[in-house]
């Protein structure tokens, strides 16, 4: 059970699982995310958004980076090889309907979780334009998937090495400007794109959804690692989104509490790269 089917490497540190579960395979609703640990000697949990899913053939794919020990594990792991566990469908699905033309907006490994998005308001009947994003080429991924889930495929780097030279905002803005009829946005990535996305539809007056799906830690509302602000309120995003109203986010607030243990993953990620074990004594540690 959990049987990884396929590995595939995007790039330098981003991997993708095809993994045997068919009952999640069967469930599963865009925006909705799993729960797994690689083996069960003091595993951490690991929230991954589903981004694509074979009902027929009984598959999820996950897509992740690699930024921890965790993480790092997951990717050593190979094809013919078993997750320990894994929980899901988790998380409140997207809210998908006919809203008319929706833009769809991913930077990074957030271009993942954006496909089933993308895919469902697709076959909901709206005109589905992709704006994807990345530092660089080798960092785009998922370009085949996206342009099948899409009408039209925009694509920005920072150093213009793939598509235009620019942010997705300055893609998003030269369509708005452009006369094109926006009527919904969605927006997944680093918490500064989708602020900058947020500011952008906001004087625009384009209702946007973001996802927050980076935070979560535990992915069950216990730990409280996931609190953010909407609207005033606190929300857990694993158990109250993972998506909400972009203009209801408070960003600073969330990008502080997300560098929280940045410290903490970059040690353990560093002592595990070299092998050491619990009881380690060098300067690593």
């Amino acid at each position: 059970m959990n049987r990884i089917v396929r590995r595939n490497q995007l790039s330098d540190n981003v991997v993708e699982l095809v993994v045997a579960s068919p009952v999640i395979a069967r469930k599963r609703k865009p925006g909705q995310f799993i729960i797994l640990r690689t083996h069960a000697d003091k595993a951490e949990r690991i929230p991954l958004t589903i981004a694509d899913a074979d009902s027929n053939a009984g598959t999820i794919t996950l897509v992740f980076q690699v930024v921890g020990k965790s993480t790092a594990e997951l990717s050593d792991l190979k094809e013919g090889d078993s997750i320990h566990d894994l929980a899901g469908p988790l998380g409140k699905p997207t809210h998908v309907e006919n809203f008319g033309s929706v833009v769809c907006i991913g930077g990074g490994i957030g271009i993942a979780p954006l496909h089933p998005i993308a895919q469902a308001m697709k076959s909901a009947g709206n005109r589905v334009t992709s704006i994807l994003g990345a530092r660089t080429k080798n960092l785009l991924i998922m370009q085949e998937h996206m342009k099948k889930a899409s009408d039209e495929v925009i694509v920005v780097t920072d150093d213009g090495s793939a598509g235009d030279q620019g942010f997705v905002t300055t893609a998003l803005e030269k369509l708005i400007s452009s006369g094109e009829k926006v009527d919904m946005v969605v927006a997944i990535g680093p918490s500064i794109m989708m602020k900058m996305v947020c500011k952008v539809t906001k004087q625009h007056d384009i209702r946007t959804v973001v996802s927050l799906n980076t935070i979560m830690v535990d992915g069950t509302g216990m730990c409280g690692c996931c609190r953010v602000s909407v609207d005033g309120t606190t929300q857990f995003v694993c158990v109250d989104g993972p998506e909400f109203d972009g203009h209801k986010v408070d960003f600073e607030e969330m990008m502080q509490r997300q560098s929280t243990y940045l410290d903490q993953e970059k040690k353990s990620y560093e002592i595990y790269k070299h092998g050491c074990g619990d009881n380690c004594t060098c300067n690593r540690k």
